[in-house]
């Protein structure tokens, strides 16, 4: 069975995104980003919930459309309806039946494009395997959370670190 691995940035205080969805802060190029673009060409297959795939719209995406044209999309939504949507993009309700089922049949392990309460809801129904977090040395204050309203308490396991010229840090986790 594939894992799920949720590769995202966050300010040191833990949110994914600041107050309106504002992501300026983070460090959006130089050699870390450059590490997460190339990290991406390994995936065959995204999940991430309405909000996340909606966020794409500000940045040229079309409805319907694949964000990450390599990979096979799970938009995980219980009111999203898009018409002419790409053979590449699903939208299903949130299942643990549906996300097992594509735990089973991918072809690689499963990018998790986020976001907050999607996280939430996988890491309550521990089916996220592995975190990797671009920790840009920023404080937001606000915004969205790494894991959304989640209160769980668990721990990880560092597996890996790698430090950047420009203070960003990526870190990779295994429960």
């Amino acid at each position: 069975m594939k894992k799920i691995i949720y590769y995202v940035a966050s300010s040191l205080d833990g949110y994914i995104a600041g107050k309106d969805d504002d992501i300026s802060q983070f460090i959006l190029q130089g050699k870390g980003v450059e590490k997460y673009q190339k990290d991406l060409q390994v995936f065959q297959t995204v999940i991430m919930g309405r909000k996340t795939y909606e966020f794409g719209y500000q940045y040229g995406l079309q409805p319907g459309e694949p964000a990450y044209p390599n990979m096979e999309h799970y938009i995980f939504s219980n009111n999203m309806k898009l018409e002419n949507c790409s053979e590449q993009v699903h939208i299903l309700p949130l299942s643990m039946i549906k996300i097992n089922e594509i735990k089973q049949t991918s072809s690689t392990d499963i990018y998790l494009c986020g976001g907050g309460e999607f996280a939430s809801w996988l890491l309550e129904n521990d089916l996220i395997d592995m975190l990797i977090i671009k920790l840009n040395p920023v404080i937001l204050g606000e915004g969205t959370r790494l894991f959304g309203s989640s209160k769980i308490n668990k721990s990880w396991t560092l597996t890996e670190k790698e430090s950047f010229d420009d203070g960003m840090l990526i870190l990779t986790y295994i429960k």
